[in-house]
């Protein structure tokens, strides 16, 4: 009998390594929120607003941090991040990563189209795609919140495509 209880509980451990392998797997794997960059409703490819479009930083520290960019739009009805935020956003996970007195307020915005709370569900799921892109590269959860305004602080352009967009803000911790 005691022979019997053995084989079940290497059995047990057999499975339940193999289930959290395949667990890690998934959890590790593209949460599907990139894309490449497409021409947006209106025809326009902007991506990213900022001092630098097109960072050249290789480095960011508290002395150029506020050279990367730090509004990124998205597509309609969409929360994936565009492949031309990329640099920026790996940049400012460097530097949040590398300062754990640094920390992001990530403000998740939709344009006047649908309801009040489905934009308010849309700017937070972009929020939170910045923040599971940020957390992936090594920055503490601790060092993001996030917050939606939906619809009700559109970009001052008037431009719905303007007004699809996270803003990365650094705030004191």
């Amino acid at each position: 009998m005691k022979k019997l209880n053995t084989t079940k509980a290497r059995t047990v451990a057999k499975f339940a390594s193999i289930t959290l392998a395949a667990l890690l797997v998934v959890g590790c794997s593209s949460s599907g929120t990139i894309k490449d960059d497409a021409q947006d409703v209106d025809g326009s490819s902007a991506t990213t607003t900022g001092v630098n479009n097109g960072s050249q930083i290789t480095g960011v520290n508290s002395a150029n941090v506020g050279d990367l960019q730090s509004v990124y739009y998205f597509d309609f009805d969409q929360s994936v991040i565009r492949s031309s935020a990329l640099n920026d956003l790996s940049l400012h996970a460097q530097f949040l990563a590398g300062n754990s007195n640094a920390a992001v307020r990530l403000e998740g915005h939709a344009d006047e189209q649908g309801t009040r709370e489905y934009n308010i569900a849309l700017g937070e799921r972009r929020a939170q795609a910045v923040e599971q892109f940020l957390v992936g590269r090594g920055v503490s959860s601790s060092q993001i919140d996030t917050i939606s305004y939906g619809e009700e602080k559109p970009d001052v352009s008037g431009l719905a495509t303007k007004s699809r967009r996270v803003e990365v803000k650094y705030t004191a911790k």
